[in-house]
């Protein structure tokens, strides 16, 4: 065939030859030019996928971001990646850490860039546990991002910073600035397991991420929460004291109407967790001495519900709260195996204690 296409324009008077040529050269050169392109976009070794952790910066334009690729070894070409830049269409690069690896071809990298694709970003997870304290999750926090523990405190103890959330966040409010609070945001950040994807968050970044999912969790029940005629606060204050008083899922909606019970009559809810908490301890047993502890959060010593929350709070014990059940009970017991007897009279509750004391 190519012999043919020769010996007829062998045939073909000169000028008709150069032009044939000159044709037959730029269809050559812009195959050419076309199998460097795509090479030059493809992987930098196919079979490397190694993992590489690349930093995209806020701000970062898209040359930036090919200088940043290439100083990763993960391009093949530079000027073929700065032209495939240009006409890609990428107009919304964000900024991110980003997993890539070298057998990744430019397109499948740029493309990632371009929507901040999940499954390419770095991500690091922590989690705060039902019924866990603020300093728990300081704890939890600190050891994973390499922060200090005392400055996660510090800064959620900071009224200047609290403030700006004050302004952000419905759910909270000035209570949270009751200088008798032990640390105000106690109860408000919501137990999870949650996903960063910045290499080197920041408290603040870290702080807003819990509390955009605590925001979730507490709109769901807004109307319930507003027609039950108790604050935020206070609902969030009564929902810590349940949670960690209750062993079973079975018991929280009595648990929680037997404390309704007492705040009605306006007996002391005598919690032995809110004690416990005033005195930043972990244990089962309290003593009598414990009881004389002068907090805010003793409500052994003080009526109604302690100054604010006493831990972390889970969904379903705020819809146990929300939906307790209604009964005659003002006192209840666990006993070692975790069942909870209850009781209307004082008489009947030391009676129960008597026979089942286990600590």
């Amino acid at each position: 065939m190519f012999e043919s296409l020769v010996n007829n324009i062998k045939s073909l008077d000169k000028k008709k030859k150069i032009v044939i040529i000159a044709a037959v050269a730029a269809v050559l050169l812009i195959v050419i030019a076309f199998s460097v392109f795509f090479s030059g976009m493809g992987a930098v070794d196919k079979n490397d996928d190694k993992s590489i952790s690349v930093n995209i910066p806020n701000g970062s334009g898209g040359m930036t971001i090919i200088e940043i690729l290439d100083e990763h070894g993960l391009i093949k070409n530079k000027f073929i990646a700065k032209v495939q830049m240009k006409i890609g269409g990428y107009d919304s690069l964000q900024a991110n850490t980003y997993i890539f690896n070298k057998s990744m071809g430019l397109k499948e990298m740029l493309k990632a860039i371009n929507t901040g694709d999940f499954n390419y970003l770095s991500k690091e997870s922590f989690t705060i546990i039902e019924g866990a304290t603020i300093p728990d999750a300081a704890e939890a926090i600190a050891q994973k991002f390499g922060l200090k523990k005392s400055d996660i405190l510090a800064k959620w103890n900071n009224k200047a910073y609290l403030k700006t959330l004050i302004d952000k966040y419905w759910f909270l409010t000035n209570e949270i600035l009751d200088s008798r609070i032990m640390f105000p945001l106690e109860g408000y950040l919501y137990p999870e397991t949650y996903i960063v994807t910045d290499d080197k968050p920041s408290i603040e970044s870290i702080t807003e991420m819990i509390l955009d999912k605590t925001n979730i969790e507490l709109n769901e029940r807004k109307s319930q929460i507003d027609a039950s005629g108790i604050t935020v606060h206070q609902f969030l204050t009564l929902s810590s004291i349940v949670q960690n008083e209750s062993l079973y899922a079975k018991d929280r909606p009595m648990i929680a109407g037997v404390f309704i019970n007492r705040l009605k009559k306006g007996m002391p809810l005598q919690s032995d967790i809110t004690v416990l908490y005033a005195l930043q301890e972990k244990r089962v047993n309290v003593t009598y001495k414990d009881l004389e502890v002068n907090s805010p959060y003793n409500t052994y010593k003080y009526a109604g519900l302690p100054v604010g929350p006493v831990c972390s709070i889970p969904d379903f014990t705020m819809d146990d709260v929300l939906n307790y059940k209604s009964s005659d009970y003002l006192y209840f017991f666990a006993t070692k195996d975790g069942e909870v007897i209850y009781n209307k009279t004082l008489a009947q509750h030391e009676k129960t204690v008597q026979e089942n004391l286990w600590y």
